[in-house]
């Protein structure tokens, strides 16, 4: 039955998995415009951050259309495809569990943000 169940899913995500990304293409809102010296800050801020990610995971996707919407260009790590990724993510943030938001701080501290809504909520704080 188990096995059954985990097909059944298997197979409605490869299904939706096409409609799922081109939504995450169509719906990418337009970024704010700053002037050059002001992105040349948050780009510079971004730098020490990365998001941990799954192409298709609807938070993820949440996610990265808010940093669209902000202009943030935060590196993306695919941890549902690349091992080293996810090893990192679980050696680094304790669990597998995307989207994850890696900051490091000014002290080289780093800090592991999971959860879409705590992720937004940070970004739109910090550089809306």
């Amino acid at each position: 039955m188990r096995t059954l169940i985990r097909m059944f899913f298997r197979t409605l995500r490869l299904v939706l998995m096409p409609f799922m990304l081109l939504w995450a293409k169509l719906a990418m809102p337009k970024g704010v415009v700053r002037s050059a010296d002001a992105q040349q800050q948050v780009e510079r801020e971004c730098a020490k951050m990365a998001l941990y990610h799954f192409k298709t995971c609807p938070f993820c996707i949440k996610v990265r259309h808010e940093m669209g919407r902000l202009s943030l260009p935060i590196e993306l790590r695919d941890a549902q495809h690349d091992a080293e990724h996810k090893e990192a993510l679980l050696q680094g943030g304790s669990k597998v569990q995307t989207p994850c938001l890696r900051i490091t701080g000014k002290d080289g501290q780093v800090q592991w943000l999971y959860e879409s809504g705590d992720i937004i909520r940070y970004l739109q704080q910090r550089f809306a």
